[in-house]
């Protein structure tokens, strides 16, 4: 991979003097009918974004007999334009076999599916990190001398700070680049989760899981933004659903590690291996993970003085700078929560966080049933019983993202919304369609299903295939919310994503609390029954309102973030 990229680098002067067109595909072109088609892919698809460009209405409406539909990438016909590698971005950047380009569409496939997937292992980390504990609790409080309670708020915490760290590390990655923030936010996990094994105490220990879970969870936000830097929308959904498997699959392989890891070698194992996956972690960012941002927004200018004045106002400059300096970087990020103020954020967000909350309930559900009567199994078997789900995943990652894209087109086509160079043009909320409809009630209907068998102690292949349906289910609805929302803030992509981390790990650490003391109060069978009714009617209800009044906000949006 690395050396055709460098073969490619030799080549970019030759490029340049061509206009960045070699000279037998110029001559092509020229002469090749078809060829001029593929020029006409080779402009962008645009997407209809509060902050995208207007479409040309005029040109929209007209149907001239040369317009095409996109079949390929741009990438495919446009030829790369590589940053020399002492002007490459980042920390360590000339380390990278990856080259650093100036347009992140026009990477062959075959990298951006690598990049997709070295950012999925990284994202697996901090969501792994809390579910491994769960196997290793009561030796960790035998051995801490700490009751169950407060050794969950290790568990707790964690997914707290997984939920606000990444509001500083979003807005961070818009200013420093993504790659500094991989970086440096692995190297703290690789540091925190390092003490945390060596803690002597119940609260050291609590303290530097929680300064772990916000490092390793830098990737929950500005992962989803290098998504958005280097696929075109009619290709993201596909892609952001092989992404959100790196999320997901962390709660649901964890037990099964922790479980053999707390039964072989005790609670500090655990953290070992935490240790050595961030390690690994930020050594594949290190190397094959280049700068993906397209732009930095500018710092903001500094006023010059005369010599004469300064002397005079030094020390109150100093301090309206430093003042400044702690605003942006202390408190504006905290700005993002107000992007809640808009309707389709906040019910894309809600969606998704009411769908995440239920996943956490469903995992200690799995633990808490299943190692009591009828069943009673091992730390190891309840592991196992999570595979079930993350085969669900995987299918709907597979086989979902693919057909919400074609979802997509269908729509463009069938409303003919095209531009004025004959791209089709997409809407967000076209990833609202059959697949939601569908997802809203397979994955509710799978938590009653699994509740009702897992209750009556019915043979335990039954919940499993339920839980099977709830992974299909509800990995459809995170693929599409979390596309969605990086295409109603395209230039704040990993902005809307943290807020939606921000809510989703709220409801997720809430569920975590609470689950336990609902299952001694009403049963598995009617809390699933419960949330199933909860998630239900809250995704048709927001389903409904997204497809009926998503342009309308979208063009209130635009007003307002365009001011």
């Amino acid at each position: 991979m690395g050396v055709d990229l460098e073969k490619i680098d030799e080549k970019s002067e030759d490029l340049e003097i061509h206009g960045g067109v070699p000279e037998d595909e110029a001559s092509i072109a020229t002469s090749n009918h078809d060829k001029e088609d593929l020029s006409i892919q080779a402009v962008p698809d645009q997407i209809l974004t509060p902050n995208g460009i207007p479409v040309d209405e005029e040109a929209a409406t007209a149907t001239p007999a040369a317009r095409v539909r996109s079949q390929a990438s741009s990438t495919r016909s446009r030829p790369l334009s590589i940053v020399p590698r002492l002007k490459r971005r980042g920390l360590l950047a000339q380390l990278t076999l990856v080259p650093e380009v100036d347009r992140p569409y026009d990477y062959p496939n075959k990298v951006k599916w690598a990049i997709t997937a070295f950012v999925a292992l990284a994202a697996c980390a901090a969501p792994m990190g809390s579910a491994i504990f769960y196997p290793a609790l009561p030796g960790m409080s035998k051995d801490l001398g700490a009751s169950p309670t407060v050794v969950n708020l290790t568990v707790a915490l964690y997914m707290l700070a997984m939920s606000i760290f990444p509001l500083w590390w979003s807005s961070f990655s818009e200013v420093l680049g993504r790659r500094n923030i991989y970086l440096s936010s692995f190297l703290l996990n690789v540091v925190f989760t390092l003490l945390s094994g060596l803690s002597v105490n119940i609260g050291m220990l609590i303290v530097f899981r929680i300064l772990a879970g916000g490092a390793a969870a830098s990737v929950q936000a500005v992962g989803a933004g290098t998504i958005a830097d280097i696929w075109e929308p009619r290709e993201r959904g596909r892609a952001m659903g092989y992404f959100y498997l790196g999320p997901l699959m962390g709660p649901l392989l964890a037990p099964i590690i922790g479980g053999a890891l707390a039964e072989g070698f005790g609670w500090r194992s655990t953290m070992w291996f935490l240790t050595a996956y961030g390690a690994v972690i930020f050594v594949l960012v290190l190397f094959c993970i280049p700068e993906t941002l397209a732009k930095r927004k500018p710092a903001p200018a500094v006023a010059q003085t005369s010599p004469e004045g300064l002397s005079r106002v030094s020390t109150t400059r100093s301090v309206k700078q430093a003042a400044t300096s702690l605003k942006r970087w202390l408190v504006d990020p905290l700005e993002i929560i107000m992007y809640l103020r808009f309707p389709a954020v906040a019910i894309t967000v809600y969606y998704a966080a009411v769908t995440f909350g239920s996943l956490y309930v469903l995992n200690i559900v799995i633990q808490s049933a299943f190692s009591l009567p009828p069943y009673g199994y091992s730390a190891i078997i309840i592991g196992l019983l999570y595979l079930p789900g993350s085969l669900g995943y995987f299918a709907a990652s597979v086989l979902g993202g693919r057909w919400i894209d074609r979802i997509m087109v269908r729509a463009a086509e069938k409303a003919q919304r095209y531009d004025a160079r004959g791209k089709l043009v997409y809407l967000p909320e076209d990833r609202m369609r059959e697949n939601a409809w569908i997802s809203a009630t397979l994955y509710p209907g799978a938590l009653i299903w699994s509740g009702w068998t897992t209750y009556y102690g019915v043979h335990w292949a039954a919940p499993a295939v339920a839980n099977f349906f709830f992974g299909l289910g509800s990995m459809l609805v995170f693929s599409a919310a979390t596309t969605m929302l990086t295409e109603f803030m395209p230039r704040r992509s990993s902005n809307g994503v943290a807020l939606n981390n921000f809510v989703r790990n709220i409801f997720s650490c809430t569920g975590g609390i609470v689950t336990q003391p609902l299952i001694d109060a009403m049963g598995v069978g009617w809390l699933l029954t419960m949330l199933g009714l909860i998630a239900w009617l809250s995704g048709n209800v927001c389903i409904y309102l997204l497809r009926k009044n998503s342009r309308k906000w979208r063009e209130q949006m635009d007003k307002e973030l365009n001011q």
